[in-house]
């Protein structure tokens, strides 16, 4: 669905709003709005869809991957009241509001006020992947989290002596810094700031302004200037934004692991061996194997010669 599609050019930027995306096509099928949400949370997917129709928003359907909200905000009115004072027809919406100010009401006041609705339950969980954090968050009361990893076959991630830079390749660290553009927060353990003095920011042409807020997990809660921290990995509950990625060395990882928090493991894996060196993961809490299996589902795998992506998810109960 293009709605969900456009939905990802806002994700980890929108917190704590959701990024949701917004097509409006007219009477005879033709594209005349299209909007996501922006920076900050406002305005809304779907105003900024209408602000682009303008007068041919009257007899439109509005194609949107959240349901339209329905609560008042001092920051501006409601959606699905500004659909049906612009006149729109229909509306088809990809996955409900987990939002309890908004959950099912949306499509009730469109309902209530003459408006077609319909719902696309098999769109639900692109929508829903979409906009992970904003689920998360509603759901859990914390971000969601990716983790990524760098290694080697073998599974290291650095020498024996610490060295690190670099086990990928450009394309694979080009794509790392893609994937920082899409999160809030970036983390990384004492450790690593010591040994690595990581910038963490995003370093692609034009994209620099996306750059992730950077938190240190550390035992004592100090960090550098312009860094957030936290002590343990239950305190991300009240980290602002909706995406984390960790960055972090082997005991952050293991640690993040450990207490069950990550939802995506990015793993990219480069065609070399090293033996003798830092394994990728610390403990992670496994004590016996049989609790290591049906944990991760296999849901994307790419190349970037020479190295090798493959992208994980939690899998947990329905």
């Amino acid at each position: 669905m293009a709605a969900i599609a456009l939905s990802h050019r806002s994700r980890g930027r929108t917190a704590p709003n959701p990024n949701v995306g917004c097509i409006m096509l007219d009477a005879a099928g033709r594209v005349v709005g299209r909007g996501w949400t922006q920076p900050g949370g406002r305005p809304h997917a779907e105003a900024m869809a209408l602000a682009m129709a303008g007068a041919s928003a009257r007899g439109s359907t509005a194609y949107v991957s959240l349901e339209p909200c329905a609560h008042q905000s001092a920051r501006g009115p409601c959606c699905s009241d500004l659909l049906v004072e612009a006149g729109v027809r229909r509306v088809v919406v990809a996955a409900g509001d987990p939002d309890p100010r908004t959950n099912g009401r949306g499509i009730a006041r469109l309902r209530d006020a003459g408006l077609i609705v319909d719902t696309l339950p098999e769109l639900a969980p692109g929508a829903r992947e979409a906009m992970a954090g904003f689920f998360k968050r509603q759901r859990a009361g914390r971000p969601h989290v990716t983790l990524k990893l760098a290694t080697s076959l073998d599974g290291c991630i650095a020498l024996e002596d610490g060295t690190s830079q670099w086990i990928t390749g450009p394309a694979a660290r080009a794509h790392t810094h893609l994937e920082r553009a899409r999160h809030e927060l970036i983390l990384v353990g004492r450790g690593t700031l010591m040994q690595d003095q990581p910038r963490l920011d995003v370093r692609l042409p034009g994209l620099e302004s996306r750059s992730p807020i950077r938190v240190l997990l550390s035992h004592s809660g100090a960090a550098p200037d312009g860094w957030l921290a936290i002590q343990t990995p239950a305190q991300i509950a009240g980290l602002p934004g909706d995406h984390l990625m960790v960055e972090g060395g082997a005991q952050t990882a293991g640690a993040f692991l450990a207490a069950d928090l990550v939802e995506r493991l990015l793993l990219y894996r480069a065609p070399i061996l090293i033996g003798r060196g830092k394994a990728a993961l610390g403990d992670i809490g496994l004590n016996r194997l049989a609790e290591a299996h049906g944990r991760w589902r296999l849901v994307d795998a790419r190349d970037f010669a020479p190295d090798r992506l493959e992208v994980y998810e939690r899998v947990r109960p329905a």
